[in-house]
């Protein structure tokens, strides 16, 4: 299970009973930091050493492809996981989970090894790594909280590894980079978790920057910042409250299924040594060879790699319409082609493709339940909510669920009241 489906986020809408309208409820940094200082205090009798936040993030476009070696366009957004942290004076460690009133405790000096809390495998995943090479030894306190929504598909289990990996950095004084801590995240969801995620991810929650989204390079992690101002537009993101889980949702059969694909490519084209080096005309001669399940999986790869790279041309002219034009071929590819989506995602899709105030509309995240994410004029949110939510709780007896996120910093100290 996805730490997305664990850790309960901070209800984000509100409803004002007079109206029945669904207004957006901003958590601030300090109405995540304050209560979960004071719990850590509460249990352990003193104020933490160190308060980390550590965010989610949204993808604006390359979705699937960070395990493919092609863009993504991810941001870190303001919803965060807070820790609160101090070193002890011995080797225990004691993890809690405040949202979820759990605590897992265990001893440095002992073997780490994926256990059945897992929530708790995030963390020891990238425990393992680092006491591995670095010998950690001296135990800690930690108290952790949120404000990602659950199975939202936000990564809040990126958000959890590099939050930890970031603030075990700071403790000891371990020097990592930042792209050694996205990498050691990965790497505990591989092993300790056994979701074998791309980068992307990791990447974002670390490296994200207010106001900015990053293209990606996913094969050799090099970077750019595009300026993420929407002007008159802003990005909202739908809830369909229907939750999921890579380990039982396919994630890991659509990357064997590309693996595969890629394999039966290289033996017509001994030149491709990643997707990045297909292009669709390769993929489209080797339809009858890939058969049909895999060709659709390896044609929307290669499609996709591509619309990375004509968003990051429109978002540098400003052209707002081809980006949310290349959102919607993105969903028509995650759904018919990928076929990650489900009927509540489509059907949130759907609902707005003709709506004169959404240029764009797409499923975001690994798929299967989760979000999609829109891009609408800004002032319209709130009547667009209204319309599709009582179309889609007539339609699936379920209650919508909506945020409208900024782009934010990445894992970042909070300290002086300044991060």
């Amino acid at each position: 299970m996805k730490i997305g489906s664990s850790i309960l986020g901070i209800q984000q809408i509100i409803e004002d009973s007079r109206t029945q309208k669904k207004h957006f409820k901003v958590v601030s940094k300090k109405k995540l930091i304050q209560p979960t200082s004071e719990h850590f205090e509460k249990l352990f009798h003193t104020q933490p050493q160190y308060i980390f936040l550590s965010p989610g993030r949204i993808n604006i476009i390359g979705e699937h492809v960070d395990y493919n070696d092609g863009f993504v366009m991810p941001a870190a957004i303001n919803k965060y996981i807070c820790f609160a942290i101090s070193k002890n004076q011995n080797s225990e460690c004691n993890l809690i989970a405040m949202d979820l009133n759990e605590t897992y405790k265990f001893n440095l000096k002992d073997e780490l090894e994926p256990v059945d809390t897992m929530w708790a495998n995030y963390i020891l995943g990238v425990l393992s790594q680092l006491k591995n090479t670095h010998g950690l030894a001296q135990g800690f306190n930690i108290v952790f909280s949120s404000t990602i929504p659950m199975g939202a598909g936000l990564s809040s289990s990126a958000a959890l590894e590099c939050g930890i990996g970031y603030a075990m950095n700071t403790l000891f004084d371990l020097g990592l980079t930042k792209e050694k801590i996205a990498l050691i995240g990965q790497k505990s969801e591989h092993t300790f978790v056994g979701v074998k995620c791309g980068i992307m991810d990791q990447f974002a929650s670390v490296f994200g920057k207010k106001n900015k989204v990053i293209k990606l390079d996913c094969n050799s992690l090099e970077y750019e910042y595009y300026k993420a101002d929407f002007k008159k537009y802003s990005l909202l993101l739908l809830d369909s409250n229907v939750k999921h889980t890579h380990l039982t949702s396919g994630y890991n059969v659509r990357r064997q299924e590309v693996e595969q694909g890629l394999r039966i490519i290289k033996e017509h084209f001994p030149m491709v040594k990643t997707f990045r080096d297909c292009d669709e005309i390769m993929v489209l001669k080797l339809k009858d060879q890939l058969g049909e399940t895999i060709f659709k999986r390896c044609h929307f790869v290669v499609r996709e790699i591509q619309r990375v790279q004509d968003a990051a041309a429109a978002l540098s002219e400003s052209d707002f319409k081809k980006l949310g034009e290349l959102m919607s071929e993105t969903h028509q590819g995650l759904s018919k082609e990928y076929e990650v989506s489900c009927k509540e995602i489509d059907f949130l899709v759907d609902a707005v493709q003709h709506e004169k105030t959404v240029l764009g509309s797409r499923m975001m995240g690994g798929g299967f339940g989760g979000c999609s994410i829109n891009l609408v004029e800004k002032g319209t949110e709130e009547a667009l909510i209204k319309t599709i939510s009582g179309r889609y709780a007539d339609t699936f007896g379920i209650e919508l669920k909506a945020y409208k996120v900024k782009i934010s910093k990445g894992t970042t100290q909070y300290k002086n009241n300044i991060l």
